[in-house]
This record gives C-alpha cells, sequence and structure tokens, in this order.
C-alpha cells in the first residue's frame, strides 16, 4: 500500500470521526428533549448529571404520560392548526411572488430593471429585525392587526427567494418561451406551465425554507396577535412555559411537538433543498 494511499485513508477516518463528534454535539440537545419528554418530572433532575439524562425512562408507561397531561391542560391542536395554516399559506404565496417577481427580473426588459434589482440585492444586507417597526405600522395602517393577513403577507416576499428564481430562469433558454409565444402561449401561461415546472429545486428550496421561516417566526406573530386563539405554536409555547405550576417533562414534551414538522420537512425535501442551495448562486439546475 502506498504512502499516498495511507495517507487518503487517515485523512478519511480523521474526517469521519470530526464529522462524527460535531454532529454529536449538535444532537445532544435534541436527544436530551426527546428524552425528558418521556420520563418524570423527577427523574429529569435526578439523571441530570448522568448519561441517563439522554435516556428515556425505563418504564415503557412513563413515555406517554408528559403528552397526555399537556394535551388535557392546553389546547395544543388548536395552535398545531394555525401554525401549520400560516406555515402552508406563506410556503405557497412565497413560492408564487417570489417566482413571478425573479421570472419579470429574468426575462422582461423595463426601465429601472437594473437599479430595482441592484437594490434588491442591497437588502440582503439589512437585517429584517431593524425595519420591522415600520412593518408593524404598514400593518396597523391596513387594518390587518389580529388577523391571519398580518401574520402571512409580510412574509411572502423576500429578496434571496427572489435572486434564487431570478437564477434559475436565467439559465432558461429563451429560446424555449420564443418557441412557445410561436405556439400562441402568453407570458403567464409560459411562466405556469413551462418557468415554474423547470425551477422544482427552487420551488422546493423557496417552500421549504418559507415553512420552517414561519413556524420558527416567535417575534412577528406575537407583535400583530392579541387573541390567543390566532396564536400560532411558538407563541403559544411561551404561554405553556408561563401557566403555573411549569414542569420540565410537559415543557419538553412541547418543544418536541413544535420540533417533529421541521425535521419530516427536511427528510422529504432534503434533496431539493441541498440542490436548491447548491445551484442559486450559479442559476444551475
Amino acid at each position: 500500500m502506498s504512502n499516498s494511499h495511507k495517507a487518503k485513508i487517515a485523512k478519511t477516518i480523521i474526517s469521519t470521526i470530526l464529522i462524527t463528534l460535531l454532529a454529536l454535539l449538535f444532537l445532544f440537545p435534541l436527544v436530551w428533549m426527546i428524552a425528558s419528554s418521556m420520563k418524570s418530572e423527577s427523574a429529569i433532575y435526578h439523571d441530570l448529571s448522568s448519561y441517563r439524562a439522554f435516556l428515556p425512562a425505563f418504564d415503557i408507561n412513563q413515555w406517554g404520560k408528559a403528552y397526555s397531561s399537556l394535551l388535557a391542560r392546553f389546547n395544543v391542536f388548536i395552535y398545531i392548526l394555525n401554525s401549520l395554516f400560516y406555515g402552508l399559506s406563506v410556503t405557497a404565496g412565497s413560492v408564487i411572488v417570489n417566482s413571478l417577481a425573479g421570472y419579470g427580473f429574468s426575462k422582461f426588459r423595463f426601465k429601472g430593471r437594473r437599479f430595482l434589482f441592484g437594490l434588491l440585492l442591497a437588502m440582503l444586507v439589512i437585517p429584517g429585525e431593524t425595519i420591522i417597526i415600520q412593518k408593524f405600522q404598514i400593518a396597523r395602517g391596513l387594518g390587518m392587526l389580529n388577523t391571519p393577513f398580518a401574520v402571512i403577507v409580510p412574509a411572502l416576499a423576500g429578496p434571496f427567494n427572489i435572486y434564487m428564481f431570478k437564477n434559475f430562469f436565467d439559465a432558461i433558454s429563451n429560446d424555449i418561451i420564443e418557441s412557445a409565444q410561436l405556439e400562441g402561449a402568453g407570458m403567464f401561461r409560459i411562466y405556469w406551465q413551462i418557468m415554474l415546472p423547470m425551477a422544482k429545486p427552487a420551488v422546493a428550496t423557496v417552500g421549504t425554507l418559507s415553512f420552517i421561516g414561519s413556524w420558527n417566526d416567535y417575534i412577528w406573530p406575537l407583535m400583530v396577535l392579541t387573541d390567543s386563539s390566532k396564536f400560532p405554536l411558538q407563541v403559544a409555547i411561551t404561554n405553556i412555559n408561563n401557566s403555573q405550576p411549569v414542569y420540565m417533562n410537559q415543557v419538553m414534551a412541547i418543544l418536541t411537538i413544535s420540533t417533529i414538522p421541521l425535521i419530516l420537512v427536511y427528510i422529504f425535501f432534503q434533496k431539493y433543498l441541498v440542490q436548491g442551495m447548491g445551484a442559486s448562486g450559479t442559476g444551475e439546475k
């Protein structure tokens, strides 16, 4: 075996060990959270200083007690339905709005196009928190406060999402559009039946990121909603954590419930998410 081959094997082993340790570092809090939701309140504190903190209760009957007690104390299902409604609405709307904007920047030539696109790119460096007060004032002026529109509408458009769609549409030859126009297709029909289906990685990426962003959003819904029955799950978690008496295993249970949809979304859309993010800077599909 040559020295170069040995060095390659050693490099692979070291890389694997380092990646595994890094993965475990990020997984420890998640494992502890799930395990703590499957044991009694006293067991959480008793096992805190040992390896058993990362293991559920040995008694299987304890695994679901925190969840059943949580559901008995709070109407968790309405908060989950609210989050799903907001997340799915933002996902669908974000794909349509951002893809239309990206299509316009990519395939239409109009006065001020370069300036507007440059302004769009400049907005990428502006933190969203710096304009949250202005967004609130606009929502109040439009009479949207304490309605689902106040949560959904401001989340529909994003500079990065528009930029991603534009790059994908730039990679599609104009000859396809010209051929479709010769067949009598209008620009919107071309967008809907040709351009959008060809940008599936961008659709999946923008949709996934939009759903995750909406599901995890806490500050904005807390600002614009006052009716607790309209709260998404993330806002409701704070209320649950502040409702006396506070049980740690129930807190871990509600946090586990809020994490499961994100894990499922990532598992099912991981392929498109990685593909879309990798191609976002090149426009390649």
